[in-house]
């Protein structure tokens, strides 16, 4: 029994010789007019829907995260707060933060447009030896502000996620006599449609994706880990001036499983290799695609899968431009799966895939049974469950907008939207089938439509499958 171990000499010397095939275009941060221009919209929004002012929170999550996107997108801080807008713009823009133990400080980060920033810290006897909530504090010196501007009997329209309720709470009782209205939808809407300095920052991310897959296929052979692909991926594209390096998956084995994490795989021949780069962040925004890597020979089943999800991208990528229905696109990436008996539907309602539940929509029951893994058992452990518990496409749907970390989907290209395309609308298409101890493959591009059509922004890589030639 052993830990798998990628040897200190391996270090470094597998990219010693890499090289990208194009040169990446780093863009400035976002001019400030294009905030300004956004508090312009967003106030007026909160004009039309009656509020006196607006409260927007972000709490921290794991790993040095905002719990949300919206203060990074408002003014550009990207770390926790609550951000207080009066609609009268003559009034001051504040922030309160530093109210957890996330040891984050500027650069980067200074706050565009704010007026003052009041730091509330984090507190508690544990932490500080002394009495108190960050988050009561928090609560209330907002309180304390939104008093000192008037706003104490107000209708505010409040922003935020599932770690905001303890704030929102301590903020009703501290003021009752204001209104609170929840009103995500006001940044939600904002953000379906992006501007040209946006979708800089969009082609950056993906170009550094492009960049970290490149990477990947240079290290890619039999021997290496799932460790050591990974790691040249995120050294390549945070070496670029990626964000973070925690929002992608690596699947390997021999059926093509995918959206898994390293865990001392070996790469060997016949291994199917999936690349799901869920989020590479630049500035804020981020990119999304999927590759696979094939090492040496795999079954003429799994050649048929990867060909029907190749040519399904394919299909979907020639309807895209403004006034497209977005049920169209969808329904033409399936076409090449129904024609190979795959599916006999691309609607989503009664498409399987990979996570459902029971048809009746009860639990599903993960098949029980011993998979072999030589790399896993070497460990100490055993797999003795079957993922994923059905075959299909992971989701039921075909892709979904792309934003900015920590952000959620604005809109799903699947069978039930009948929305139409938009110039500025920046969307991944990925085609998925996974069928358990078999066959899988998951690729897919990230586009933004144009005003006659669309720009792949993950064009530096093919969509095709990158083979590994092995040793006879």
């Amino acid at each position: 029994m052993r830990a798998t171990n990628t040897g200190a000499y391996r270090m470094g010397s597998l990219l010693a010789d890499f090289q990208p095939d194009f040169d990446f275009s780093a863009p400035l941060p976002l001019p400030v007019e294009e905030f300004e221009d956004r508090l312009r919209r967003i106030r007026r929004q909160a004009v039309e829907a009656g509020h006196d002012a607006l409260i927007v929170h972000a709490g921290s999550v794991g790993w040095f995260h905002a719990s949300n996107a919206y203060l990074r997108y408002i003014c550009d801080w990207m770390r926790e707060g609550v951000l207080i807008i009066p609609t009268d713009a003559d009034k001051a823009m504040v922030l309160l933060s530093f109210f957890t133990q996330s040891v984050l400080l500027p650069p980067g980060g200074e706050p565009v447009l704010v007026d003052e920033i009041w730091q509330i810290g984090p507190i508690g006897r544990e932490y500080a030896d002394r009495p108190g909530d960050s988050v009561i504090k928090t609560a209330e010196k907002c309180a304390e502000v939104l008093a000192s501007l008037g706003l104490a009997k107000a209708q505010i329209g409040r922003i935020g996620d599932r770690t905001s309720l303890t704030f929102w709470s301590a903020l009703d009782e501290l003021l009752p006599k204001s209104k609170f209205v929840a009103d995500n939808a006001i940044l939600d809407r904002m953000q379906k449609v992006r501007s040209l300095p946006e979708i800089e920052m969009f082609r950056a991310a993906a170009q550094l994706i492009s960049i970290g897959t490149q990477a990947a296929y240079h290290v890619a052979k039999s021997g290496v880990t799932d460790h050591e692909i990974l790691a040249a991926f995120t050294y390549a594209q945070m070496a670029l001036g990626g964000e973070t390096g925690d929002g992608y998956q690596i699947g390997i084995n021999e059926f093509g499983t995918h959206c898994g994490k390293p865990y001392g795989h070996i790469v060997r021949p016949g291994d199917l290799i999936n690349l799901y780069i869920s989020n590479v962040t630049y500035r804020g925004y981020t990119a999304q695609t999927a590759r696979m890597i094939a090492i040496g020979d795999i079954t003429s089943h799994q050649e048929d899968v990867i060909a029907a999800c190749t040519e399904g991208v394919k299909r979907a990528e020639k309807l895209i431009r403004p006034g497209a229905l977005m049920r169209d696109v969808n329904n033409a990436a399936f076409e090449p799966m129904i024609e190979r008996g795959m599916l006999s539907s691309p609607e989503a309602r009664t498409m399987p895939y990979n996570w459902s539940p029971m048809p009746d929509g009860g639990a599903r029951l993960i098949p029980n049974q011993y998979v072999k893994d030589i790399d896993w058992e070497a460990q100490g452990r055993k797999l003795m469950h079957v993922y994923p518990a059905t075959h299909g496409p992971h989701n039921p749907n075909l892709g979904h907008s792309v934003g900015m970390a920590g952000g959620q989907n604005s809109f799903n290209i699947s069978s039930h939207n009948y929305d139409r395309m938009e110039e500025g609308m920046v969307f991944v298409l990925h085609t998925q089938w996974l069928e358990p101890l078999s066959a899988g493959c998951n690729i897919g591009d990230m586009y933004v439509v144009t005003k006659d059509g669309f720009e792949n922004l993950s064009r530096h890589t093919p969509l095709e499958t990158h083979r590994v030639a092995t040793e006879a």
